[in-house]
């Protein structure tokens, strides 16, 4: 990220860590996105999920669902 890459890839970037330090990391990943990165972001985590301005469902490796939404702020 020190680089400041056009596109981020986060495979559950907060699946082991604490409450306080998982937001730490949405807040950076959030910033940077902001700042014209692209960046796509796989969870299990419905709260998670709601924060993304796109959601793309999966069922056995087919996309089931694709919808954008407002993300709350």
């Amino acid at each position: 990220m020190a680089m400041h890459p056009p596109v981020i890839l986060a495979d559950e970037p907060t699946g082991n860590l604490d409450r306080q330090t998982g937001q730490d990391v949405l807040t950076v990943l959030e910033r940077l996105h902001a700042q014209g990165g692209t960046l796509i972001l796989i969870t299990h985590d419905p709260e998670l999920g709601a924060r993304a301005a796109r959601q793309l469902r999966m069922v056995d490796g087919a996309i089931v669902g694709d919808q954008p939404q407002s993300p709350p702020r």
